[in-house]
């Protein structure tokens, strides 16, 4: 097993649980945390169990992109920006294509990129304290990648409402529109979660990895274009007056002023 600086990795039982652990920065996303994902599902599809739980320490799920990054972010180039946004599409594509079923147990906060993470598993257990949104257009950013998951999940119309308002939903709410799938007492989300895993081992392996085959195959044909158009979506957001705007509205505790409120849109 592999010696991981941002992740907490078990196996128990024939239940593999990797835990994002940087609870110091709401287990905010950063590059290394990202690429250990990566390799910590290629592990958990290689070896013998047959349930992934995603799980987290601290007091949120996983708080996103991590906002220290902003201040070095706007001097990256198109290709640096491009690297990221691969890096991130690959792991959502990891989650999405993945073999086994996964549980996400999420126990804060999931925002951002945090949300994408614990709605692609396949099962998303939530505490009643779960926050869950899509807040890229607060900062003058998009969450391009997300979009072409989300709207196979969710349909385009909730999908929009969504990603355009950047609001920030109850527990509650993310169970009733469908991106959780229960919610569950704190105290008791680690039991649920387990008794879930336990339950998913009494199928049949090979009739579960066909089932998830099945329906990754129904957008086979046109993820890669979507995915693609998305990453340079991003790298062309990244170069828009209004993420600078949005950078320096952050760190100087502000509202925006957006430079294209004064444009005539097209």
């Amino acid at each position: 097993m592999h010696d991981y600086k941002h992740l907490l990795v078990s196996i128990s039982k024939g239940v593999h649980t990797i835990q994002l652990d940087r609870p110091g920065k709401r287990n905010a996303l950063c590059p290394l945390l990202i690429d250990e994902l990566v390799q910590a599902f290629d592990d958990a599809a290689q070896d013998d169990s047959g349930v992934v739980v995603l799980a987290a320490s601290g007091s949120a799920f996983c708080a996103g992109l991590d906002l220290d990054s902003l201040a070095t972010i706007h001097a990256q180039t198109r290709e640096e920006v491009r690297q990221d946004s691969e890096r991130m599409a690959h792991v959502l594509r990891k989650l999405y294509t993945f073999p086994k079923p996964i549980i996400a147990a999420v126990n804060g906060p999931a925002i951002a990129g945090g949300l994408a993470l614990a709605t692609l598993c396949d099962f998303t257990y939530a505490t009643p304290e779960a926050r869950f949104g899509y807040t890229e257009v607060r900062l003058g950013y998009i969450p391009a990648i997300v979009a072409t998951f989300l709207t196979r999940q969710l349909g385009e119309k909730r999908t929009r409402e969504l990603l355009l308002s950047g609001r920030i939903l109850k527990a509650d709410e993310a169970l009733r529109i469908g991106l959780v799938t229960r919610v569950v007492p704190t105290a008791e989300l680690k039991a649920e979660v387990n008794a879930l895993a336990h339950s998913l081992l009494l199928n049949s392996p090979q009739a579960m990895r066909t089932v998830k085959r099945l329906l990754i195959r129904h957008s086979a044909d046109t993820l890669d274009q979507e995915i693609e158009a998305a990453i340079e979506a991003n790298a062309e957001q990244h170069s828009s007056e209004d993420f600078r705007e949005g950078i320096r509205a952050y760190f100087e505790h502000r509202k925006a002023d957006w430079p294209s409120r004064y444009i005539p849109a097209t």
